[in-house]
């Protein structure tokens, strides 16, 4: 289906991208840019990588798909870069975290010709670079779809086949609502886990001595880049404080169980808490 598809950014996700690309669309071309030169440089000695351009403008020219893997506070700046040089039938998506203001942005910028469609596959973790990259990255994972008015329904249905392809369980949202949903999924786990490292970081050395795998389990996604987590959290901020009250009502509850010796209602919380947990394995 894609003669060449550029990837934007050949981090953790682009370089796991690239792999995952070459081993089931061969035919395929891969096209990278990344803005230090040391990467560019990397990438083309890499298996994965058929080109490698010094701009993100050159790089896009011919593309069937380009795939914006840089920071979500760089995504609409990079549209902007490219716009006048993609052509009339390229399929533009990102990796981003969120979507709401990157969806908006993109419909004032692609006026004509090339279309947008959001993309945020819920796959990666908390190493960065393509040392780290895996071809199986995306594998059985979930990715989220969010079509706007700089689509159309061609291309969401290509974009949709792709993701597929590289073997991803796809699902459309409208870009508000994944904002919505990813705040309390995804952005709210990393901010409870990085405030308990950042309380434990000032309770006595031991505490950290004497922890077992519970605690880095528990705490694993808050050694997560802070400078990309900084940006994830500022764009999606009324999203997240919102799931942040709502995680406060709960942990009052618990808090209020425990004040009050309230054994049955502390086990019937702990249950719930099981339930669901359970349920993210089947």
């Amino acid at each position: 289906m894609y003669k060449q598809i550029t990837i934007l950014g050949p981090g953790l996700l682009g370089a796991s991208l690239a792999m995952a690309i070459k081993d089931r669309m061969p035919m395929s071309d891969v096209v990278i840019w990344s803005r230090r030169p040391e990467t560019r440089a990397e990438s083309l000695q890499r298996w994965w990588c058929d080109a490698v351009f010094d701009t993100p403008e050159d790089a896009v020219i011919g593309s069937d798909l380009v795939v914006i893997c840089t920071p979500v506070d760089t995504i609409v700046s990079m549209l902007e870069r490219i716009n006048k040089n993609l052509g009339a039938t390229t399929i533009v998506t990102d990796v981003g975290s969120t979507k709401n203001q990157i969806c908006q942005a993109a419909s004032r910028i692609l006026v004509k010709g090339a279309s947008f469609v959001g993309s945020h596959p819920m796959a990666g973790s908390e190493l960065k670079g393509m040392d780290n990259a895996k071809a199986d990255l995306f594998e059985n994972a979930a990715c989220i779809i969010t079509p706007s008015n700089s689509d159309t329904s061609e291309a969401r249905i290509n974009l949709r086949a792709f993701w597929q392809d590289i073997g991803m369980e796809v699902t459309e949202i409208a870009p508000n609502e994944h904002d919505e949903i990813v705040a309390h999924i995804s952005h709210l786990p990393h901010l409870l886990a990085s405030t308990l490292c950042s309380y434990l970081a000032n309770q006595p050395v031991a505490l950290g001595e004497l922890s077992g795998h519970g605690l880095r389990d528990t705490t694993r996604v808050a050694a997560g880049d802070p400078d990309l987590w900084q940006q994830i959290l500022q764009q999606n901020s009324e999203a997240i404080l919102r799931a942040v009250e709502g995680y406060e009502v709960a942990l009052q509850a618990f808090k209020e169980a425990l004040k009050q010796s309230d054994s049955d209602r502390t086990k019937r919380l702990l249950q719930l808490g099981k339930q669901y947990r359970d349920g993210l394995n089947r």
